[in-house]
């Protein structure tokens, strides 16, 4: 396992012999440096004794030989002879504070070879069919084998975005964790089974989930946290990724994972969360719900999300632990398929990820036709005065107008949007993107068999003032962000979905699509008249765009992507952190297999979904093509919002901005925005003060978008801020000094742009910098 990052580390010590060995040293490092590089990065591995790196291919063909190669192999006598290797040992001291580390024994691994004898003892006497009970005659003894004591249930080799266990020779659930790992867990599951019949079922349920907890923090795929030296769970995020290096608990120590502490979190949830009156729990198609006609005053759902997670597939690794500690339940089986020996998949209302490779038949319009289905049960179920509640926190327009469409032909009006705060900020998918830090409840109420027909006309009339009001007032409850556009869809949607259907002059039918996209620029528009000014141009600057205040598009798109990233629960540190380069390395790792490189690439710069991009820039006549590798870098679905520190060369050519300072305080006098977007060539300013160079207005144009192109207000600010960060004060002084008397469109954007940019960030910092520089 790894060890802390501030405290010991184990570092690799090799020697080239005639017979190479790796052996390891605990150190304590003085700084980052003296931690050496990782030696696996997207299935590559890196040898230590002659630093050969090893194909993806070749490394999952050597674990897939070893079913996941978690377990170390041991030869007759019990002496380790390849498999897993055993980095350190975590201890705890009495009396002492914080961990220690030392390397292993022999004695450790005399453990690791009694459980694998003891686990293998105990498959053998399943196998054999060990006791039996008569049959229902009461004649004939009939072997009792039952249940593997080890899940041997199939793990599905498509769900690629799920798991990745089937590549690397996972291929049945149990093969997820070590031989002491199983072994405390079938017995665990054996002690819940055997609890007399005295004993509540309150109770038995509770010990039921608490072998849960321990199979989600006991596997081959848990991880060391080195900030508060713990080990971590496997559902980081709704997957389940390769680790390298995993941690394994002792359950019986007073720490993290252990069987003791997962008892007090059960007791601790049970206590709060459990003091209700009892209810009743019913497994039951959405579809074809089970209850009479207006049976329900309230009916409150939280729907799948789209094409997010697939959540069946996510809860076979627990489902599989539960069978086996409460064999007999009635909820754990498949009411829909009896042979299946997992959860319920054939009518979960999910798309498909793309990642299944073609083997998914569930489409958008599966989705969508399938929610119509259950919305329409569940208006079916309510009272005509009751309410009814759908909770979504999916951040791609696909999923919202799927769930939306479907709540419409349900025959649903949506008369409110509130934006509650359930999602925890410091969850990895909500480190590096515009995640959603609330989840949206979407009040409705049955809309009336004889509802009328709406006019388009009048409903496009009545949407700005409505997404105005709400905005407003989210805004000052403190919701920003991803969060606040997808509020705001709510009320939007209550002027659309009050009329049986909406209709055109002409008598044509609006659909909800196309309602949807003024919704979207509605908003868009808003937020552009907040962060840039007023909603009309500059006095003679002539038009651009309505909203922007005369901004060019690159100015429009860059504000309207901070907004968008901007975070309710306060969290605004959007762009990646090397933690969260290395989780995405992980997960990414089939994709990014053909990498020129094996080290991690740390991310610049902010992201967004494309769509929620494309959704606010088409409405606002922003031309996502014509910025894409300058300001904007889009792959893989996702728009990447370039980092200021990108744009050096393109701002000021090969010489840098060094060379352009020069140039600039040679002549005080000459325009100083003809530095911007220089041609390489006899017009580029020279590094040496003594050779003058020349150039005319010509020279002021962007070699990648053509000569009739000129530097804009952003790229101007985006000049001062690298004449800032590169130290060149005489001439960002003068720059300023020349913004100044051009106008005052600099000093909006780049005070607009230091209050997007999240907290903590290069850009802020430097905008602010750069600020407390310009002229009085």
């Amino acid at each position: 396992m790894a060890a802390a990052e501030d405290y010991d580390w184990v570092y690799p010590k090799h020697r080239l012999e005639a017979c190479a060995t790796v052996e390891f040293e605990i150190f304590e490092p003085k700084n980052e440096k003296d931690v050496p590089e990782g030696t696996v990065s997207r299935a590559r591995a890196k040898c230590l004794c002659c630093g050969k790196v090893l194909p993806p291919e070749r490394v999952r063909a050597q674990l897939a030989a070893q079913r996941g190669g978690a377990d170390a192999m041991f030869d007759a006598k019990g002496r380790r002879i390849g498999g897993a290797r055993l980095l350190a040992v975590v201890t705890l001291r009495p009396g002492q504070q914080g961990r220690h580390y030392r390397l292993p024994t022999e004695r450790d691994y005399e453990a690791v070879w009694k459980a694998q004898k003891r686990l293998a003892a105990l498959l053998e006497e399943w196998e054999s069919g060990s006791g039996f009970q008569p049959d229902m005659t009461g004649k004939m003894p009939v072997p009792q084998k039952g249940l593997c004591p080890v899940p041997d249930e199939p793990v599905d080799p498509w769900h690629h975005d799920v798991n990745r266990m089937p590549m690397y020779g996972m291929l049945q659930w149990g093969d997820l964790f070590t031989a002491r790992q199983k072994l405390a867990l079938v017995t665990l599951s054996r002690l819940v089974r055997e609890l007399p019949p005295s004993v509540p079922e309150a109770v038995r349920l509770g010990m039921a989930i608490v072998v849960n907890r321990m199979a989600d923090g006991n596997s081959s795929l848990t991880r060391w946290q080195n900030g508060p030296e713990k080990i971590s769970n496997n559902y980081s995020r709704q997957a389940l990724p390769i680790v390298w290096d995993y941690a394994e608990a002792n359950i019986f120590a007073d720490a993290t994972r252990s069987l003791a502490s997962m008892l007090e979190w059960v007791a601790e949830y049970a206590a709060l969360q459990c003091g209700f009156s009892s209810g009743q729990v019913q497994l039951a198609d959405a579809t074809e719900h089970p209850l009479p006609d207006e049976a329900a005053t309230v009916w409150f759902t939280d729907p799948p999300y789209y094409d997010a997670i697939a959540y069946a597939h996510c809860s076979d690794f627990f489902f599989v632990w539960l069978k086996r500690a409460l064999p007999d339940h009635t909820l754990l089986a498949d009411p829909f398929d009896p042979g299946n020996p997992l959860t319920p998949k054939l009518r979960e209302i999910v798309v498909d990820s793309t990642t299944t490779k073609g083997h998914g038949t569930r489409t958008p319009r599966f989705y969508e036709e399938a929610m119509a289905r259950a919305f329409a049960e569940g208006r079916r179920v309510l009272r005509e005065d009751g309410v009814g509640c759908v909770v979504f926190a999916h951040k791609t327009t696909e999923g919202w107008e799927a769930l939306l469409s479907g709540l419409i032909r349900g025959g649903w009006t949506i008369t409110g949007s509130w934006p509650i705060a359930t999602e925890m900020g410091s969850r990895l998918r909500a480190r590096d993107s515009a995640a959603l830090a609330t989840s949206v409840h979407l009040v409705c109420r049955p809309r009336p068999d004889d509802a009328p027909v709406g006019d388009w006309a009048s409903v496009l009339r009545e949407l700005p003032s409505r997404i105005g009001d709400w905005m407003e007032r989210l805004q000052s409850e403190g919701v920003r962000g991803a969060d606040l556009v997808f509020a705001c869809i709510g009320p939007a949607l209550e002027i659309f979905s009050r009329y049986s259907r909406v209709e055109t002059a002409d008598g044509r039918e609006v659909k909800l699509a196309e309602y949807l996209e003024k919704v979207w620029e509605v908003v868009g528009r808003a937020a552009l008249e907040q962060v840039l000014g007023e909603g009309k141009s500059q006095k003679g600057k002539g038009k651009i765009n309505e909203a922007g205040g005369g901004f060019e598009e690159d100015a429009r798109l860059t504000a309207l992507f901070l907004w968008t990233l901007q975070s309710t629960n306060g969290d605004e540190t959007h762009h990646r952190d090397t933690e969260v380069a290395e989780e995405e390395e992980v997960e990414d790792e089939e994709d990014e297999e053909d990498a020129a490189s094996s080290a991690p690439r740390r991310s610049k710069g902010f992201s967004l979904v494309f769509d929620v991009v494309r959704r606010f820039a088409q409405p606002l006549g922003i031309d996502l093509p014509k910025w894409e590798g300058r300001i904007i870098e889009t792959k893989k679905g996702v728009v990447r919002l370039m980092a200021v520190s990108e744009r050096a060369k393109q701002l000021f050519g090969e010489d840098g901005a060094e060379a352009v300072a020069d140039w600039i305080t040679e002549d005080p006098t000459r325009p100083v925005q003809m530095t911007l977007f220089l041609e390489p060539g006899k017009d580029s300013p020279q590094r040496r003060r003594g050779k003058k160079a020349t150039m005319d207005r010509g020279s002021l144009r962007s070699p990648r978008l053509g000569g009739e192109n000129r530097a804009t207000t952003l790229d101007r600010v985006h000049a001062a801020m690298l004449l800032q960060a590169s130290g060149q004060a005489n001439a960002l002084r003068a720059l300023l000094k020349a913004e100044q008397e051009r106008g005052p469109d600099f000093l909006r954007l780049a005070n607009a742009l230091s209050a997007l940019y999240p907290k903590g960030s290069e850009e802020k910092r430097l905008l602010d910098a750069m600020l407390l520089a310009m002229p009085r």
